[in-house]
């Protein structure tokens, strides 16, 4: 049985989101498949600005996700692959939400905003880069209709992993 997702709102990040953002993944579960640790504030400063220029320019970004009542949970949204390794300048789908979000559906309806805007803005698909131990991730590829097209190994520090892709 499919229950209803949760209402979410997807918006430009601010930045103030930043440390919005900091403070949400500062639990080590959030970081475990990104580095383990937080980043430094600044380093959120940066991405939430390279967000707004993203936006403006491509019509896409790592939205800042909103619950119902307007806080902050994390983000979710795409950019270009920009590794050399695995699937070099296609776009990427991601998320990131803070620990006491998981488990309530709102990974996959900010997901499914971001699939109907990067229709809109004309993109022919997606992949996303998964860790191949990230079991919840890889729940929400499949809850999306995602097939998993490569499995690889990362460079150090070599991990298994999956990439997932989409056409739209």
């Amino acid at each position: 049985m499919n229950r209803a997702l949760p209402a979410v709102v997807l918006r430009v990040p601010t930045h103030e989101d930043a440390f919005a953002w900091h403070a949400a993944f500062a639990h080590p579960d959030v970081m475990e498949f990104h580095g383990g640790a937080s980043a430094e504030l600044s380093v959120y400063e940066e991405l939430t600005a390279r967000q707004r220029r993203h936006d403006a320019e491509h019509g896409f970004c790592l939205w800042t996700v909103l619950d119902g009542e307007g806080r902050v949970l994390g983000f979710t949204g795409a950019q270009p692959w920009a590794k050399p390794w695995g699937p070099s300048g296609e776009i990427e789908i991601g998320w990131r939400l803070a620990r006491e979000s998981w488990g309530r559906g709102y990974v996959t309806a900010a997901a499914g905003q971001t699939l109907e805007r990067l229709r809109k803005a004309g993109v022919p698909g997606v992949v996303a880069m998964v860790d191949a131990r990230n079991e919840r991730s890889i729940a929400v590829t499949r809850r999306l209709g995602m097939r998993l097209a490569q499995t690889f190994t990362t460079p150090p520090p070599e991990r298994q992993g999956h990439c997932y892709r989409l056409d739209l």
